[in-house]
């Protein structure tokens, strides 16, 4: 997967979020998980645009490191929403499904990024 489909797939989770939060109910709960899902989720999208217009890959490994937190916490919230029973598991199955793809995918990334900073530091 390059960079832009990537980019594509972090809108594309951004945008099913949202619309996941439109449909929480309006009590306290859905207030206040959706608020927070709304933040995390679409993070992920903006902090992934800017890890791609990164300095350096210090500057690269320090954003990338903010999409893997906030594609992290999404889980958290999406497992919340579904443990609190605000929506159905059905509804909420595939989003928690990308929230963790998403999260092993930018683990990944920041790991590889660190181990080629460090042999390129070391040349």
């Amino acid at each position: 997967m390059n960079s832009n489909e990537l980019k594509e797939r972090t809108m594309d989770f951004a945008v099913r979020v949202l619309k996941m939060v439109d449909a929480l109910p309006k009590t306290t709960a859905g207030r206040t998980v959706g608020g927070q899902i709304a933040r995390s989720s679409t993070s992920v999208a903006a902090n992934y645009r800017a890890a791609l217009r990164a300095k350096s890959d210090a500057d690269f490994i320090n954003k990338i490191t903010i999409v893997l937190e906030e594609a992290d916490e999404s889980a958290f919230w999406i497992e919340l929403a579904e443990r609190a029973e605000l929506l159905a598991p059905k509804r909420l199955r595939g989003l928690l499904q990308e929230s963790e793809e998403l999260t092993k995918i930018f683990n990944a990334t920041r790991t590889t990024t660190k181990r080629r900073a460090r042999t390129n530091h070391k040349s």
